[in-house]
């Protein structure tokens, strides 16, 4: 069974996220990316406050979107795997506050992402990105073509953390489930393989080309 997203998947709903266009919901999602980036050196508000406030509002936007608890301890849980080192080497090097900032910053984006994917269907939101697009025609840019791509790199995630998993189950079973190396190496072997794969399913069709 394949890996769920980590941006979960979509829920058909009527709440005020669903019923936003995607095009507004995508325009909101970068301005909030960049208010998360930008916000806390303009405004002298301390990082870890910032970071805390666009968690809260992230966690809001994930409730709105439909996503359950269980939803919430499930992105959480995926992301844990990068949040404890990088908050320890942030803490480390520049202390505790630093490190929460850094890592709650990510965390506010992952939600925010979540919530969009979850109130957003994919087929809406890559005509929206083929229509937005669509200006850059005469330019050379072929909108479905770049649609098609983002339709790719959105349902190859789960293939990839499957791949992740079972790199982490066969170090484990040789008792090197500490060794960094065991896991990466398969990882990113597998995962080049993998994207070879689809390159050539791709040519074979002449879509590539």
């Amino acid at each position: 069974m394949s890996a769920a997203s980590p941006l979960g998947a979509y829920r058909p709903g009527a709440g005020p996220l669903h019923r936003l266009r995607p095009g507004a919901k995508l325009v909101g999602l970068f301005v909030f990316a960049t208010a998360v980036v930008a916000l806390p050196g303009p405004l002298e508000f301390p990082g870890w406050i910032a970071a805390a406030a666009a968690l809260g509002i992230a966690v809001l936007l994930a409730i709105i979107a439909g996503l359950t608890g269980r939803d919430l301890l499930r992105v959480l849980r995926g992301f844990l795997f990068i949040a404890v080192p990088l908050f320890a080497f942030q803490a480390w090097q520049n202390g505790w506050a630093r490190g929460f900032e850094v890592v709650g910053d990510l965390l506010a984006l992952l939600l925010a992402a979540s919530a969009l994917t979850a109130s957003t269907s994919v087929d809406d939101m890559l005509d929206t990105v083929a229509r937005a697009l669509g200006p850059l025609r005469p330019l050379g840019v072929d909108p479905e073509r770049v649609a098609f791509a983002f339709s790719l790199v959105i349902r190859t995630i789960p293939g990839i953390l499957d791949i992740a998993h079972e790199a982490r189950a066969a170090a484990r079973a040789r008792g090197l489930e500490r060794s960094p190396r065991a896991r990466l190496v398969p990882l990113v072997l597998r995962t080049v393989a993998h994207a070879q794969m689809t390159g050539e399913a791709l040519t074979a069709r002449g879509i590539g080309e």
